[in-house]
């Protein structure tokens, strides 16, 4: 790791900053609250859908930007509102979803929108996703019928690295397919929508540099922006793939493993 302060800090959510309770720890909001005060950017970067970043934006202090749904939505924490979204197309949806159906049978579908989501009346996660807040219970076409920033496929035994790699094959070329429940869930995003590219071109706005951006994940999801970023760490939970993958390692989440680096570069 450089001894330069980074110039903007990434960060992954839940299994990174994200405790296994679902909270976050004041060690860990303090030391997020250092990168500002020293100077650089912080963003929140999240497969998580901007329905839920409420309690988030709260434990920040309502401060930065997050980049939800794996790189399709640019969300004010402010503000609390979508500054911007990529959105997968109707005809695209309805592609994957058949290509998927014949690939998987049992996969279950919902679509994600900027604000609130859509699913099938099969598609149950219970209190994890499908009754939460925004969801609305679908039939047949109206699954597909307008754009959405994210295409969930739900399998309720698979392994998710297996099924990750199943709906690679069968629409890789649609769609961007990744993972980071632990679960069979896999989440899709525009073809070349992902945590990097969003990072990426905020980065660029910003006249920012991958070298000078310090970035922390623990899934698969998280893999693109770890590999873009000129530092990059994983939590000690995390998946083995990212371990493998990024310059540098830290404690899990439930020991503040992000707070603990955070400290050691805004001091």
């Amino acid at each position: 790791m450089s001894d330069l302060t980074p110039r903007l800090v990434a960060t992954d959510l839940d299994g990174t900053i994200v405790r296994t309770d679902g909270s976050i720890s004041a060690r860990t909001v303090a030391a997020l609250a250092r990168v500002e005060r020293g100077g650089a950017y912080l963003v929140m970067v999240t497969g998580r859908p901007p329905r839920w970043m409420h309690e988030i934006a709260n434990a920040v202090a309502h401060h930065g930007v997050a980049i939800c749904a794996n790189g399709a939505v640019v969300y004010d924490l402010h503000t609390e509102s979508v500054v911007r979204a990529t959105m997968i197309q109707p005809d695209v949806i309805a592609k994957a979803v058949e290509r998927l159906r014949t690939a998987v049978p049992e996969l279950r579908f919902a679509v994600e929108y900027p604000t609130g989501f859509v699913f099938e009346a099969r598609y149950n996660l219970g209190d994890w996703d499908a009754e939460a807040v925004g969801g609305r219970p679908v039939d047949g076409e109206a699954l597909v019928d307008r754009p959405g920033t994210k295409l969930l496929a739900f399998h309720p035994s698979a392994d998710p690295d297996w099924l990750a790699e199943k709906a690679e094959k069968a629409v890789g070329d649609l769609v961007t397919v990744t993972h980071s429940s632990g679960r069979g869930l896999l989440e899709m995003s525009a073809q070349g929508v992902t945590k990097a590219s969003a990072l990426a071109e905020m980065c660029a706005e910003k006249g920012i540099t991958a070298d000078e951006v310090v970035a922390f994940g623990d899934m698969p999801n998280d893999l693109p922006m770890l590999t873009w970023a000129g530092t990059s760490f994983g939590v000690a939970n995390a998946h083995a793939e990212v371990l493998a993958t990024v310059t540098g390692t830290t404690a899990s989440n439930d020991d503040d493993g992000v707070a603990q680096i955070l400290e050691r570069l805004f001091p």
